[in-house]
């Protein structure tokens, strides 16, 4: 009998947060084409169930799941039932929502002019979110003895940025504490958990970001088909002695 593809996900079920659009939208769909099906959760519930359609097109198993990670309830009960529609609990578990959540707003000021009141956003979707989706998924992981946890984090949360985003690095840097505690928890239980720092991501034609990707070694923003192989590898039976890191991508930008 032959051996499995290296990096098939045959047989595992993957939850995306925020995989509506973006990064969540690519990492998604590299996931199901290696085999995985997919439950796409988003808060917007068109983008939530294009993503799965066009999954589907592809050829793959993917059903949408629309809450908010924000709102651990919400979490809870839509998870459950993506698992139940999808037919198997998660296996893999991809924290990639965050900047505004949401609303989509991310106010950027310095950090002496910022009103508190602006911080819980980021911090709810970037931290909180993280853990209401783990803490979901985790017990079940263990029961099984097999998991994966990826936290799509970023270089703010590592290297800081100086351009007013003192709410969004706290947050980051939280989410990389958290996993990596998580990581260190459960390593004996067959679960990785890692985190991706990521740089200048292309979301739109933003003229500053593309001034400032001139800056970088490799000249460029990245792309989500950048972030997904990467996610992938983390994602797989391979990566089985891979846990409690945080890797840079970024183009350069930084080493560690």
């Amino acid at each position: 009998m032959s051996e499995a593809p290296i990096f098939s996900l045959a047989g595992k079920v993957a939850l995306v947060s925020g995989a509506g659009q973006g990064a969540g939208a690519g990492i998604s769909a590299l996931l199901a084409k290696q085999g995985a099906a997919l439950i796409i959760n988003d808060v917007n519930a068109g983008r939530a169930e294009k993503q799965a359609q066009a999954l589907r097109d592809a050829g793959g198993k993917a059903v949408a799941a629309v809450f908010d990670v924000t709102d651990l309830d919400a979490v809870r009960a839509g998870i459950a039932e993506g698992e139940k529609a999808i037919g198997g609990p998660v296996d893999i578990l991809v924290n990639n929502a965050g900047n505004g959540g949401a609303s989509g707003d991310l106010p950027m000021m310095p950090f002496a002019e910022m009103p508190p009141e602006v911080w819980r956003l980021p911090i709810d979707v970037n931290l909180y979110g993280a853990m209401n989706c783990t803490h979901t998924v985790l017990p079940g992981l263990i029961e099984r003895g097999w998991g994966r946890i990826v936290t799509i984090a970023s270089t703010a949360g590592t290297h800081g940025v100086n351009g007013g985003m003192a709410h969004y690095g706290a947050a980051k840097g939280g989410s990389i504490g958290f996993t990596r505690m998580v990581a260190m928890e459960v390593a004996a239980n067959g679960i990785t958990a890692n985190s991706v720092a990521l740089g200048l991501i292309k979301q739109g034609d933003i003229p500053i970001l593309n001034q400032l990707a001139k800056g970088l070694p490799a000249g460029r923003r990245g792309t989500p088909d950048d972030v997904a192989p990467l996610c992938l590898y983390l994602a797989s039976t391979e990566a089985s002695w891979m846990t409690g890191q945080t890797i840079q991508l970024n183009g350069g930008a930084y080493t560690t």
